[in-house]
């Protein structure tokens, strides 16, 4: 009955992220869908404040296409005020709860370990009940790893920068880690994680072919965490390039390391994928030669932010302005001319920028070209 409730579940699930009407965060190419998701989060089945139905209803207002309720195995905050043992409840309760609302909920569970290893979300799990022992005590670490892997889940490691495992911050691999890296056990890492960004696990990422990951991890209301007022300091949220909206498509994704950050005003991730956004969220057009009516070498060209995070750049090409200097930031969803002076007319004309709150590796930023076309 239980695994027919989840099927159930899981069918519904797959309706409603392709019928739903989606905010467009950041443009993308035709093909492929920018899948907003928040990946850790947490209700009172476990150490939250909310009930479940509160967590799809905070999603949906801020425009998340997909969540996955990761409750700890480890412990239960309210188990004297919530008694159960399904450890499937908080995740069947938003599920059908969810079924005509525009958001997508994948199973998940979180495997809540002391340092080393720490803790870990599994996502897209089939049955959290299996991760018990006979005795109905939580499975040793690497049991519980297999046992996701086993289930077809997306492992990734949780705040491995978290000051009260590390009190120096630093993201780093302890020789458990390394096995279940080795093994193939291990496919993502949380680089940001709700107020904090880890240079160091990214660089983890990247070393080990990881999936870079961003989440709220949200205990309280979101609201509580994240001060809507505040335009920066919206919820982290992981961006999953797919080419459809179905939880396949989603998935297959997430093991190919295809996802973004979004974190305050920094976007993060992988070299080949911020490519892909920059390419489709800044648009450079030529206004043709001309300033203030007069006929100079002078080119007016427009740049134009698509997307709802800031673009701060810092030219690095050869030309000079004639109204501005190297850096330029562009609002979210706005455009500004400059005064390109190319001392001569051309039919064709490259900028080259670097995207200076475009991270793609620890200290480095995005560079790209836009050539233009003068009309």
């Amino acid at each position: 009955m239980k695994k027919t409730l989840t099927t159930f579940i899981l069918i519904l699930i797959v309706f409603s992220i392709n019928a739903q009407k989606r905010k467009e965060f950041f443009k993308s190419p035709k093909g492929v869908f920018y899948i907003s998701s928040d990946l850790h989060i947490h209700s009172v089945f476990s150490d939250g404040s909310v009930w479940p139905t509160i967590r799809v209803d905070e999603a949906v207002r801020d425009s998340i296409d997909l969540i996955s309720l990761t409750e700890h195995l480890e412990y239960q905050s309210h188990i004297s005020d919530i008694p159960h043992t399904n450890r499937n409840r908080s995740f069947q309760i938003a599920g059908g709860y969810v079924q005509k609302k525009p958001l997508a909920v994948v199973h998940g569970t979180e495997i809540t370990k002391p340092m080393p290893p720490g803790h870990f979300n599994a996502i897209f799990i089939k049955d959290a009940n299996k991760f018990f022992d006979k005795n109905k005590e939580p499975l040793i670490f690497i049991k519980g790893i297999k046992e996701a892997n086993k289930q077809g889940a997306f492992v990734f490691w949780n705040h491995p920068m978290w000051e009260a495992n590390r009190s120096d911050g630093i993201a780093k691999l302890d020789p458990i880690h390394k096995e279940v890296i080795d093994k193939k056990l291990l496919h993502g890492i949380e680089v940001v994680n709700f107020d904090t960004f880890s240079e160091e696990a990214m660089q983890i990422a990247l070393d080990n072919e990881l999936t870079m990951m961003g989440t709220s991890d949200v205990h309280v209301l979101i609201d509580w965490d994240f001060n809507k007022e505040e335009e920066s300091f919206h919820r982290p949220i992981t961006f999953i390039m797919s080419k459809n909206r179905t939880i396949k498509s989603i998935r297959d994704a997430l093991f190919n390391g295809n996802t973004f950050i979004w974190y305050r005003d920094l976007i993060i991730g992988k070299s080949n994928n911020l490519k892909q956004v920059i390419e489709n969220n800044l648009k450079v057009v030529s206004k043709g030669y001309g300033f203030k009516g007069r006929k100079v070498e002078i080119l007016q060209v427009e740049l134009i932010n698509k997307s709802v995070a800031p673009i701060s750049l810092n030219y690095i090409g050869g030309y000079t302005f004639h109204n501005d200097y190297k850096f330029i930031e562009l609002a979210p969803r706005s455009s500004k001319t400059i005064y390109v002076k190319t001392k001569k007319i051309k039919k064709t004309v490259s900028l080259e920028f670097e995207i200076l709150n475009y991270v793609i590796a620890p200290k480095t930023n995005l560079k790209t070209i836009k050539t233009i076309t003068v009309d």
